[in-house]
């Protein structure tokens, strides 16, 4: 055992070597043959010998299971996002600000390139791999951290001076990896990503670490931090250490003197962008010093101490030689403008963004016209405007039938956009799936992303009532698909037939419809089949229902399709109708309440479950009408417009004794 033992970790240090030969530092020793060769040993040892196996070794970077979604987590520090400069002018006033904040002192520069990807922070202990977060609204991000395991660059042991420390850094996916994933996509016949960044940013996201390791996604460390706060005195120092360390930090950076010295760097990289292997769309700026970064603070919402050197979008002329609607997971329309091929950036594109009717309308184009189009790292090619009439030019209109399905194509008052609302439309299907399934509404545990994704694409759904179809048979079929799996799979579907009538309602997918108006609905109207016969005056006299919701549900309910879901919903056993559980008077009534934050020991449903019984309200967000806002750790914006607003605070202690002395 002792010389197996031995052998594992040999072969572990051998492989982090090659690692980060091949993935950090783009010098192999060892063909993929021979790299393979050790891999498959080491997997051999530890699959023999399994006390053998370490968190941190090589073999175990794609080995995570399918989830069903990601865990929120708080950053250590916000991942705040930086204010732009668009021009030589707008840095040069960065810098004069810069100078005159720090009052005569002097102070270097770093430049960095501006890589168009994902941010993500990653934390580890004891030197080993722990945890990687997205960036998400900069103060709460996702747990990706079996996602983030794939990634070759990203070291799962380094030798450190710190027990705990963090790295923050930027996902990306180079071109070779984009364009060989479009190719793979096009076979498949599935859409293609419209650029590197979106495509980096759905990979880390999806729920199969498998797929996230097969994109392979690149990571590029910029920030080392302990404890919320940087490592070292200086930025430059930092990326010198995680250099040390083993992490990918990018080579092309500069310690600049001056403003003009960064003027320099920026002028340079934006004429040798299209060299680089993957996507960048500017120069980040930072002031060296992380003492004089903390002199310089922050703003509401960026630091002081840095900012984002953008270049200008690519622009080429071209001719739009036709337009075609494509439709949305969300059933959202958007016309496509279909181009004679023309290189922007050293990317070939013959097809660009016309976003909706009333930017074709705006922009005065029609087909066979002369255009200047647009590309810049974060965005897909737009139409910018029309350079010149064509002759022979041809006006486009939006279609009054979905292109996908035939079914009804509505645009709601207010809105620029036009959609599709037949649940079951293919283009739209997995969508209303995952929300017919998902947990505030019908609550079918174990249909998630995955097991969607391949229900569709097998044609085993066609419809959102094809749940109730299913068989083990035909789930058995699937990947990653065992027996107990699957027996939970169906019994879950059959479990939520036992969902009460608002659930159904919620599950349908009505725009504006949500769980709170849907139980409003099936109060006022008791059944489902009175809620599709409504006229707008009846939906309208329900409670919290306008005319732009009831406009919405009636729209739903003409378009056949979803009638035709309905029956057969009910042909599967759901319940069409409702009898009301509130009280006609209790302690709450007449009050409002709106919840925040997370409760001591009550769960939001079912805080709002009590407050209901007790006769009271509860609403999404505050406003004059609110009675009081319930107010838990980690309160958000809400608790800061009850303050605001003068309203009423209370937690959960004080909400259970207003409930008992009102009784």
């Amino acid at each position: 055992m002792k010389d197996f033992a031995r052998e594992a970790e040999t072969l572990r240090a051998e492989l982090r070597r090659h690692e980060h030969l091949y993935y950090v530092l783009d010098q192999p020793e060892v063909s993929d043959a021979e790299y393979d060769a050790l891999m498959r040993r080491l997997r051999e040892l530890e699959e023999a010998h399994p006390e053998l196996a370490s968190p941190d070794s090589p073999a175990g970077r794609v080995g995570g299971k399918p989830r069903e979604g990601f865990v929120k987590v708080r950053h250590s520090a916000p991942m705040l996002s930086l204010d732009n400069a668009l021009n030589e002018g707008e840095l040069r006033d960065f810098d004069r600000r810069v100078g005159e904040l720090l009052e005569g002192a002097r102070y270097t520069y770093v430049a960095e390139l501006k890589l168009d990807g994902l941010s993500m922070a990653v934390e580890y202990e004891q030197g080993r791999f722990r945890q990687a977060v997205t960036r998400g609204d900069g103060s709460v991000g996702e747990d990706v951290t079996e996602n983030a395991r794939t990634i070759r660059s990203l070291p799962l042991r380094v030798d450190s001076a710190w027990p705990a420390f963090e790295v923050r850094g930027e996902t990306v996916m180079n071109r070779r990896a984009f364009d060989r994933l479009n190719a793979e996509r096009d076979e498949q016949e599935l859409s293609r990503f419209a650029n590197p960044r979106n495509a980096a940013a759905g990979s880390l996201r999806v729920l199969e670490p498998r797929i996230t390791a097969s994109r392979r996604l690149d990571y590029y460390t910029y920030f080392l931090m302990t404890g919320g706060h940087f490592a070292l005195p200086s930025h430059w120092a930092s990326l010198d250490e995680m250099v040390r360390m083993g992490f990918k930090v990018n080579p092309h950076r500069k310690l600049c003197a001056s403003v003009d010295e960064v003027l320099e760097f920026c002028a340079h990289w934006e004429t040798h962008r299209q060299e680089l292997p993957y996507e960048i769309d500017g120069v980040v700026v930072k002031v060296d010093s992380v003492e004089q970064q903390q002199a310089l603070g922050f703003t509401a919402r960026a630091p002081r101490w840095a900012i984002a050197y953008k270049y200008p979008a690519r622009q080429e002329r071209t001719t739009v030689v036709a337009i075609e609607v494509q439709v949305g997971r969300t059933g959202a329309l958007t016309p496509v403008a279909h181009l004679q091929p023309v290189a922007v950036g050293g990317v070939t594109v013959s097809r660009a963004t016309l976003h909706n009717e009333d930017e074709i309308a705006r922009l005065e184009l029609k087909i066979g016209d002369e255009v200047i189009i647009e590309r810049s790292g974060d965005v897909i090619p737009k139409v910018v405007r029309v350079w010149a009439q064509g002759k022979g030019r041809t006006a486009f209109a939006m279609p009054v039938n979905c292109p996908v399905c035939g079914g009804r194509v509505v645009r709601e008052e207010g809105e620029a956009a036009r959609r599709c609302i037949n649940v079951d439309c293919p283009a739209r299907l997995k969508e209303s799936i995952l929300h017919f399934a998902s947990r505030g509404v019908m609550n079918i545990d174990g249909v998630g992303e995955a097991l969607v994704d391949q229900l569709v694409d097998r044609g085993l759904v066609k419809s959102v009532a094809d749940l109730y179809q299913l068989t083990a048979e035909q789930l058995l079929s699937l990947e990653r698909m065992g027996e107990k799996s699957a027996a939970n799979v169906l019994t879950n579907i059959a479990r939520s037939k036992l969902n009460p009538m608002p659930r159904v309602i919620a599950a349908l997918g009505i725009r504006f419809v949500g769980e709170r108006t849907a139980t409003l609905l099936a109060e006022a109207l008791g059944s489902l089949d009175a809620l599709a016969a409504a006229s707008a005056d009846e939906l309208q006299g329900v409670e919290e229902v306008g005319p732009k919701v009831a406009e919405s549900i009636l729209q739903f309910f003409r378009e056949p399709r979803n009638r035709d879901l309905m029956e057969r919903l009910r042909a599967a056993s759901l319940d069409f109708t409702y009898v009301s559980t509130r009280p006609a008077a209790g302690p709450l009534q007449g009050l409002t309440f709106v919840l925040t934050g997370t409760l001591p020991s009550l769960s939001r449903d079912r805080a709002k479950a009590l407050i209901e019984h007790a006769g009271g309200k509860v609403a999404v967000s505050v406003s004059k009408k609110t009675s009081f806002v319930v107010a838990g750790e980690d309160a958000g914006s809400k608790l800061d417009k009850a303050r605001t607003l003068g309203i009423a605070v209370v937690d959960e202690q004080e909400l259970r004794r207003l409930i008992e002395v009102r009784e």
